[in-house]
């Protein structure tokens, strides 16, 4: 008998954790993917360089990988994310590098986003300023 496959999922799961958290069996299990699938063979490379990137503030690797990712025949959405990045390269190989980020601010706005769309046709602006300064 042979063992089911892992589902889509799974399998994202286990390219996205780094390989030490992952158990035996799904070490395993990754390991033989690209022997039904060879094109996740270059997604899981490409992933895992990419999050080594991300991990290790090393963005001055980025032209080296959008390079590879163009001359290697991979998935499609792979070659989309490249071509996205390549977009906004100085952008992204500053958030790579830098060790400063607007993490806190996106969280203020987007509080105060969902505040205003619970309130969205009931209330006007004296009562969306009064919940404003009470949520903290």
């Amino acid at each position: 008998m042979t063992a089911r496959p892992p589902s889509p999922r799974a399998v994202a799961g286990r390219i996205l954790r780094h390989p030490e958290n992952l158990t035996e069996s799904e070490q395993f299990q990754l390991k033989n993917v690209p022997t039904h699938y060879p094109e996740l063979d270059a997604l899981i490379r490409h992933v895992r360089s990419f999050a080594a990137m991300l991990t290790g503030r090393q963005g001055e690797r980025l032209p080296d990988w959008l390079a590879a990712v163009r001359q290697e025949d991979g998935p499609p959405g792979l070659h989309t994310l490249a071509a996205g990045i390549g977009r906004d390269r100085d952008a992204v190989i500053a958030g790579l590098t830098l060790p400063w980020n607007s993490g806190i601010v996106e969280g203020h706005i987007n509080r105060l986003k969902m505040l205003k769309r619970q309130a969205f046709g009931r209330a006007g602006f004296a009562l969306l300023r009064k919940r404003v300064l009470l949520a903290r």
